[in-house]
């Protein structure tokens, strides 16, 4: 016999499992530890493989003493460090402006009426001109492009410039990215914001908006990881970032180990970043498989 608890009380009511639940939660948790031996042995077999593929080519003395010196590791990595916190501020700067100007003109490309026509015309026609150009070229074009003008007031700062670049570009991005999480919005949200007096700039700040930024965090966050990655084409311009940095050393003596190291520490820097965005997304699905996310 099998004895209750009270929700209310929270009293101990002397449950006993079965003894096939016990057998299966048996099972499972064999099969659990089976399945996690396997794919660390399957792990580790691989790997051992690919180091003895790797160390026992022809060229991996001359590969190891160019790319994975460590006297060259120790001699840059303070460098790049240095440089990498250029990296960083671009990121803060350029993340929030991308996010502020990407957000405008979703909600631009979403205006209801023929008057606002123009407006999403513009919004449209901006992001698919940035969406379509290779964010290399924007680079090019802005940085070198914008001081040949020769514009009186206009900054000839590359770190501001290639700033610029990249929030152009990624701000197209991000716009439709917004743009899809506005229209993923039923139309009875506003719909019922509208029958309860407010109008519709109200209904699209109170209601559709709140909805439709929870609905993008994870793929914003995805864009946010790429934008890290590409501060370092601000070296094209001759910012000194942890590229830059590690330029300037691997110049000296042709020896490639620089870019391992400013290669390493982005992505030393992109993987909590994108552990955050999975952690994110699954606390999302599991609050909307609950029903507790609109």
């Amino acid at each position: 016999m099998v004895k209750t608890r009270t929700a209310q009380t929270g009293a101990d009511d002397g449950y006993v499992p079965s003894q096939r639940r016990i057998e299966r939660e048996r099972f499972k948790r064999a099969r659990a530890r089976r399945a996690t031996a396997v794919a660390a042995l399957s792990t580790l077999v691989t790997g051992a493989v690919l180091f003895l593929v790797i160390t026992r080519s022809p060229g991996w003395p001359r590969t190891r003493e160019t790319f994975f010196s460590l006297e060259y590791a120790r001699m840059a990595l303070p460098k790049v460090l240095d440089g990498l916190l250029l990296n960083l501020r671009l990121l803060l700067v350029c993340g929030a402006a991308v996010l502020v100007l990407g957000l405008l003109l979703a909600v631009a490309r979403t205006l209801r009426g023929p008057v606002f026509f123009p407006l999403r015309a513009l919004a449209a026609a901006y992001t698919d001109f940035f969406r379509g150009l290779p964010l290399i070229i924007c680079l090019l074009m802005v940085v070198f492009g914008v001081p040949a003008l020769r514009l009186q007031g206009v900054t000839t700062d590359p770190v501001l410039l290639g700033g610029s670049a990249l929030v152009l570009t990624y701000s197209a991005y991000v716009a439709e990215v917004f743009r899809a999480g506005i229209e993923s919005v039923h139309p009875s949200q506003r719909a019922a914001a509208r029958s309860l007096g407010l109008s519709g700039g109200q209904a699209l700040r109170f209601v559709v908006l709140p909805q439709a930024v929870r609905r993008v965090v994870p793929p914003l966050l995805n864009d946010l990881v790429s934008l890290q990655k590409d501060t370092g084409l601000v070296s094209m311009a001759g910012a000194v970032d942890a590229v830059y940095a590690a330029q300037i050393i691997a110049g000296k003596d042709f020896n490639f180990t620089p870019y391992v190291v400013a290669g390493l520490v982005f992505v030393a820097l992109t993987i909590p970043m994108t552990r955050c965005t999975d952690w994110i997304t699954a606390r999302m699905d599991r609050r909307r498989a609950q029903g507790g996310l609109v």
